[in-house]
């Protein structure tokens, strides 16, 4: 943290924040909160149009590894210090897609983008992965992977909650030290929920649209875990809700197989991390 002097409001603490996904929904949401609070907010995403202005716009496609590491030289040559990296980046596909690095674009994107951040950055001191923790459908396939034989929509975006559950207990394990984990379900909330969907999920889309908070409400769990991080290594939350870390979703045992199945996947497409 830095601490800004202002000639008759005293001192204040201002602090830098990374946010994937930063340029559409809650993502930008939690980037116009914290400018306006006057603190430093770098913000990733694929369209520079949508990056609000003050906001350092780094342009990427997370789905890529090698986009993932041009982000992390980026962000640790121009910000030494991180107080909080904010995952926000999602894109839902009805149709199974394949990144031009051989990856199936789900787990790229949702989870694998979420891990090289997390362990890639100068040890931020709170990071926030908004996702779906303890989600009971929510499982690994540890034999399908990238889902060539099953893909479904639904199936692989539960695949990638699963693993950022995982993802959050064996980076904990190695540096709760130093970093607070949270993991957060927003709940259901009003934003454009990207993606690529056919008619019958666009429907189911529109509806949960329909019944969700709106966005400036959405996004006050996650501010609340950011302005105040909890002590604990890692926590979970359904909105404001703590989330028991003794459900099946957070077997120490599943995280440590998965962190070393991701090295192997990171360490053959893009070298090891």
């Amino acid at each position: 943290m830095t601490i800004e002097i202002h000639a008759g409001e005293g001192t204040r603490m201002t602090r830098t924040l990374v946010i994937s996904g930063g340029t559409d929904g809650m993502g930008r949401a939690l980037a116009r909160t914290y400018l306006e609070r006057g603190d430093t907010v770098a913000v990733v995403g694929r369209d520079p149009a949508k990056a609000l202005p003050g906001t350092t716009f780094i342009q990427a496609d997370l789905s890529l590894i090698s986009e993932n590491r041009r982000v992390i030289d980026e962000v640790n040559t121009r910000f030494p210090v991180v107080d909080a990296l904010v995952l926000c980046a999602r894109y839902f596909r009805t149709h199974r897609f394949v990144t031009k690095e051989g990856l199936e674009g789900t787990f790229a994107l949702d989870y694998l983008s979420r891990f090289l951040l997390s362990h890639g950055l100068n040890g931020p001191r709170t990071i926030v992965n908004v996702s779906g923790p303890g989600q009971p459908d929510g499982r690994i396939h540890w034999d399908d992977l990238m889902l060539e034989h099953r893909y479904d929509g639904m199936r692989a975006q539960f695949q990638a909650g699963k693993a950022n559950d995982l993802l959050g207990v064996a980076f904990a394990a190695r540096h709760g030290d130093r970093t607070r984990y949270v993991l957060i379900h927003p709940g259901g909330v009003s934003t454009s929920v990207a993606g690529e969907y056919d008619a019958a999920t666009a429907m189911h889309v529109e509806a949960l649209k329909r019944y969700g908070v709106p966005v400036e409400e959405g996004i006050k769990p996650i501010v609340a875990r950011i302005d105040d991080p909890p002590a604990e290594p890692l926590t979970a939350f359904m909105r404001h809700r703590p989330i028991g870390l003794d459900l099946p979703s957070f077997d120490p045992g599943a995280a440590e197989k998965l962190h070393e199945v991701t090295l192997a996947v990171i360490g053959s497409t893009a070298g090891p991390i």
